[in-house]
């Protein structure tokens, strides 16, 4: 179909148009498909204080805390924490209220 305006379309034409346009956003492969995304890891106690900017004495209460168990790994004394999800799981926590579960008076 050749590229005419809108006003000169007839109704017939304009929703045929719209229908291949909207096939097309639907249906189109996204570009991001295929692409592996690199995931971000920190090591150790040290690791998460880097990570968090807080003494290792905060980073093992943190970790203690249970807040971001879902982003742990540990094999005997070896901690692998995926960072990205640690600081997703830390913002929900902060958002829902205190960290400790402890309301400060």
């Amino acid at each position: 179909m050749e590229q005419q305006f809108l006003i000169n379309m007839s109704q017939d034409e304009f929703f045929e148009k719209l229908k291949e346009c909207l096939a097309e956003a639907l249906f189109a492969p996204e570009p991001n498909e295929g692409v592996m995304v690199k995931k971000h890891y920190v090591y150790g106690l040290q690791g998460l204080c880097n990570l968090f900017g807080c003494s290792t004495a905060t980073a093992s209460r943190i970790k203690k805390s249970g807040v971001i168990d879902a982003a742990i790994s540990q094999v005997g004394n070896t901690i692998i924490v995926d960072a990205d999800l640690a600081v997703d799981l830390l913002k929900v926590r902060k958002r829902a209220g205190n960290l400790h579960g402890r309301s400060r008076k």
